[in-house]
């Protein structure tokens, strides 16, 4: 009976006992329908996670449930208030009123002192939503874990609670911070002897001709931004640049570093044999996110794919630049959005391309709805006129289709390197798994197979492999052990290659052909059942650590080699942030304290991306759809570039000077972080 009574259940799937599922994100929640609400509501409260996938209209819906159902011992209290400041005169009710704000003169709060406090969640939420809009904060930072934390911590401490002052944020809480994050990255480092590190090296150079580096360290545990470097005056010097490499592997450790990721501009010749010849145990590679993404972005310049996606994206601006076209897509499509904006340009318009595949038919029926028809408006335009032609074109969808079908191994591939995790084992299986899925679709169309594996085989060569991949390959135990695998063999040179590389003497190298052969031949506990059933369940390079022992050296090289990453990371830089630290204008204690900021607000960032992110969430896709992208603006001005498409192609010498932008939220003479 309680399920028919309350409203709720219709975002809820009841499950076993107690436990319910949320239609949005479909967490399970234990508690029932009680604290599904307050899941709903966003609200921080009872300890239930805020649902990221829910509607807004869905939201306010469920606040007004929740406030409409406070107890009566509230409403009692409420009423004596009421009467009690009903009887206080009006001089002395002007006494008590607090001294207006300056933001408060312009926007009052809603009602007056002596009205009901049923008012006081709307002027919360109406006084957060001033400070952001006064303060240019993006609206995703509502979603932030910290930002809950900081709403249910003040609720806490009651009506008399003071925020700390701006000399307090910067004189206590800065420092103290920092010192926190800091004291995070210690305890990291201490699993460097084992597991190694990988040191990541990302470039920007701006529109003023500034070449920035940032600098960040990644082991399984987490991932940490170490500093932010102007190479301007000396980026085209190898000799400098590569004192500059030198001065952070030192930091880090020699012993320690196993792999440098550089991206595409710095994958020079130049500083790549700097690092492999000086550093004898330490590997260069390319971020496999950006040569997953340049394989896919030529794929989109294919003629009959860029015109595909040409004619969805001439759907897509019609309907999210009209609104009741728009109004009409939300009520037909339960709220859900027909295109995604992902990482960079070519990921949207792979993923936007399945999400109108996904709503085909409700599409259809927008353009052919009573509601659209009766509009003359829309219904006599040429571009609806165009929109209907494209929808009821067989020819579209099967173009699009074929598009999806293509693109989504790689997407896949994209996924598994680009989630923080230690995967340099899996990246040769997928690409070689992504390339099959080609074969096998274009089992009868021979020249359109060559196409799309000549892109591929191009890029892998020239910009993704590395003998590090194929023998963290050879290491991977769903590898070794698969008898489906067929590029075994053509891998082991690499492997016995980089091995000669991390054993460069022969005492490190005693006993490796029989550790080798213990390991290939699956001999002792390699082959025991605990093994082979953990092979599917753990991390390769947890899988070594467990099961190793008996290869001690090749368990040493493989827990080393099986635990760096391949890419760096999928959330959006603030490169304006980067350029402001480092502008001359700036005296040089603002300067230490802007660095203090950016360390703590990019490691507070990666913390969340890296531990805290949903298990369901797409490290592909942002959260919100960028509206000034080429799926809805309707404008001839390009629109800005998502952060992986900010890097340019590799460079043949030493010559950094590739990549110009302006700066995407802030204005040149805006401060960043009040300073």
């Amino acid at each position: 009976m309680v399920r028919e009574k309350d409203v709720c259940w219709e975002y809820a799937e009841k499950l076993d006992g107690n436990k319910v599922r949320c239609k949005f994100c479909l967490r399970i929640l234990n508690g029932g329908i009680s604290r599904l609400k307050h899941h709903l509501s966003r609200l921080p409260s009872k300890g239930v996670n805020p649902c990221t996938k829910v509607r807004d209209d869905v939201t306010d819906r469920v606040r007004d449930i929740i406030g409409s159902k406070e107890p009566p011992s509230t409403k009692k209290h409420k009423l004596i208030e009421t009467k009690a400041l009903a009887n206080i005169s009006p001089e002395k009710l002007l006494l008590s009123v607090e001294p207006i704000t300056p933001i408060a003169r312009i926007f009052p709060p809603i009602g007056q002192a002596i009205s009901s406090s049923g008012n006081n969640q709307e002027n919360a939420e109406r006084s957060i939503a001033l400070f952001f809009f006064e303060n240019k904060i993006d609206f995703g930072v509502a979603r932030s874990s910290s930002y809950h934390q900081m709403i249910e911590a003040v609720g806490k401490c009651g009506s008399g609670f003071i925020g700390p002052s701006p000399e307090t944020l910067k004189a206590t809480w800065l420092e103290r911070i920092k010192s926190e994050v800091s004291l995070q990255s210690k305890d990291v480092e201490k699993e460097w002897a084992m597991t190694g590190c990988t040191l990541i090296a990302e470039t920007w150079t701006d529109n003023k001709m500034k070449a920035l580096i940032n600098f960040l360290v990644s082991s399984p545990s987490r991932t940490f931004f170490y500093k932010s470097v102007d190479a301007s005056s000396y980026f085209k010097n190898l000799k400098c640049l590569s004192e500059l490499f030198d001065s952070i592997i030192q930091d880090f450790g020699p012993e320690n570093v196993v792999q440098v990721i550089v991206d595409n501009t710095l994958h020079c010749t130049g500083i790549v044999n700097h690092i492999l010849q000086n550093y004898g145990n330490v590997f260069v590679s390319p971020c496999a996110s950006q040569c997953i993404n340049a394989i896919l972005d030529e794929f989109s310049k294919l003629d009959w794919v860029n015109r595909c996606i040409l004619q969805a994206q001439s759907i897509s601006k019609f309907i999210y630049n009209n609104s009741p076209l728009l109004d009409l897509m939300k009520k037909f499509t339960g709220g859900q959005e027909i295109i995604k904006t992902g990482i960079t340009k070519s990921v949207s318009n792979f993923l936007s391309l399945q999400c109108l595949l996904k709503h085909r038919s409700r599409l259809k029926v927008i353009f052919n709805s009573p509601e659209l028809a009766a509009n003359s408006a829309y219904t006599n335009k040429s571009q609806s006129v165009n929109c209907i032609a494209i929808l009821d074109d067989n020819d579209f969808w099967r173009t699009a289709e074929e598009c999806v079908a293509v693109s989504e191994p790689f997407l896949k591939v994209m996924r598994e390197v680009s989630g923080g995790k230690p995967a340099v084992g899996t990246i040769y299986e997928l690409l070689t798994r992504a390339k099959e899925s080609i074969r096998t679709y274009y089992i009868m169309d021979e020249i359109k197979c060559k196409t799309f594996l000549d892109i591929v085989d191009k890029n892998w060569k020239n910009n993704l492999h590395s003998p590090l991949h194929s023998a963290a390959a050879f290491l991977n135990p769903g590898i070794q052990y698969n008898r489906e695998v067929k590029f075994l063999g053509s891998i082991k040179e690499d492997f016995f290659r980089v091995l000669e590389k991390l054993l460069p003497t022969p005492e490190l190298r005693r006993d490796i052909t029989t550790q080798i052969l213990l390991y290939t031949r699956a001999s002792g506990m390699f082959g025991c059942n605990l093994a082979k059933e953990a092979i599917d369940t753990v991390p390769p390079g947890i899988w070594w650590e467990q099961y190793g022992d008996a290869a001690p050296t090749l368990q040493r090289v493989a827990i080393k080699i099986l635990s760096q990453v391949c890419s760096t990371f999928t959330f959006e830089r603030h490169w304006s942030t980067f350029q402001q630290i480092h502008s001359e204008k700036r005296n040089k204690i603002d300067k230490e304290t802007l660095l203090d900021l950016v360390y703590i607000n990019y490691n507070l960032k990666l913390a969340r991306y890296l531990v805290s992110k949903p298990p369901e969430e797409d490290p592909l896709q942002l959260d919100d759809i960028d509206m000034t992208s080429e799926w809805v603006e309707e404008a001839e001005n390009p629109s800005p570039t998502q952060w992986l498409d900010r890097f340019g192609s590799g460079l043949d010498g030493n010559d950094l000077n590739t990549r110009q932008f302006t700066a995407a939220i802030f204005g040149p003479g805006d401060n960043i972080f009040g300073l």
